[in-house]
């Protein structure tokens, strides 16, 4: 396994790590989360994705049960939620969403007793939050870390404005602003990671933790003839992914893809994986997975690295299209 700094912190995530998002509760039950967490664990992974509104909860619940049983070292592994969306779902009243000191600290709290754990290692800003002044949000975090509860705190799908924003905050008032960024990074969705974040890496430092890498399976290849039942796609619920996933324009790529790693004698799945660490912004890419031989075919994507030279990339450039024109100064 590899690993990498988060940003400029001294904090080292394994380049692959595992997320619990729709799978946990939905998909898998305890014993199949238990296998899972357990064969990633004993393969170098180190980081564990989750939020409070996974599953509306219960997904922090089972990965907690997991953590329980496992007894692993807690110094050996790496845990995350994410406050914004609340996990009452519909039932959400006033100040049990959003950012506001309130629902930071009590969303800590509760993803604390959900998880079983004394403290998380990461704590995210799931989405930005119009409502609540920067200086509350930054300031509120930092307070969690005064009291040991959280380690290092971040955002995930905010823009490299507002990210910049919460560091001016924090430098005017000599605290700890966001160390990293959890925003989706895939073949069709570079924007962020290669262009608007730039001068970010280059100036405070940004640690990115990106997901879906294979674009909610699209670019495994398995949607190419259809949505097979009990993928992601076909859970009830879900209807916006798969209106954002399943779409032809894309699906015609894939398969132009698909021929390109015949040719290579590499799975689609651990390629484009692999094409997402390739970049070196990139400090770990959350995998999802629903059984064994997924889960190990998508860590191959370490294998597959060596293979991804300047030629290769530019073929996978072509076939997408997707790639960022930067401003030329």
């Amino acid at each position: 396994m590899e690993y990498r700094r988060l940003g400029k912190s001294g904090l080292q995530l394994s380049v692959i790590s595992f997320g619990s998002w729709v799978s946990f509760h939905k998909q898998i039950n305890d014993s199949i989360a238990d296998e899972l967490m357990g064969i990633a664990y004993d393969n170098g992974i180190n980081f564990f994705d989750n939020a409070e509104v996974y599953a509306l909860g219960e997904s922090e619940k089972m990965m907690g049960r997991v953590l329980k049983q496992k007894k692993w070292d807690r110094t050996s592994y790496t845990v995350s939620s994410k406050v914004f969306f609340g996990w009452r779902g519909k039932e959400n009243k006033p100040n049990q969403t959003g950012l506001s000191r309130k629902h930071i600290i009590e969303a800590c709290n509760e993803a604390l007793q959900r998880l079983q754990v004394d403290y998380l290692d990461l704590f995210y800003c799931h989405r930005p939050d119009k409502n609540s002044p920067v200086e509350e949000v930054v300031w509120a975090m930092n307070h969690l870390m005064q009291q040991g509860k959280i380690l290092y705190w971040g955002t995930s799908e905010w823009s490299g404005v507002e990210i910049m924003e919460a560091h001016r905050v924090a430098a005017q008032y000599h605290i700890i602003g966001p160390t990293m960024e959890q925003p989706e990074y895939n073949l069709f969705n570079r924007q962020k990671i290669e262009n608007e974040y730039l001068q970010i890496f280059k100036t405070v430092g940004l640690g990115t933790t990106i997901w879906s890498p294979l674009a909610s399976g699209v670019l495994s290849g398995k949607y190419n003839n259809g949505i097979p039942e009990g993928s992601r796609l076909s859970i009830p619920g879900f209807e916006w992914l798969k209106d954002k996933a399943y779409v032809e324009e894309k699906l015609n790529k894939v398969r132009a893809y698909e021929k390109l790693a015949k040719e290579l004698n590499v799975s689609m799945a651990s390629l484009s994986i692999a094409w997402c660490i390739k970049n070196p912004n990139v400090t770990t890419a959350i995998l999802g997975a629903t059984q064994k031989e997924q889960l190990v075919e998508n860590m191959r994507a370490i294998d597959v690295l060596p293979v991804l030279n300047y030629e290769i990339m530019e073929q996978i450039d072509t076939i997408f299209g997707t790639k960022p024109r930067l401003p030329e100064y």
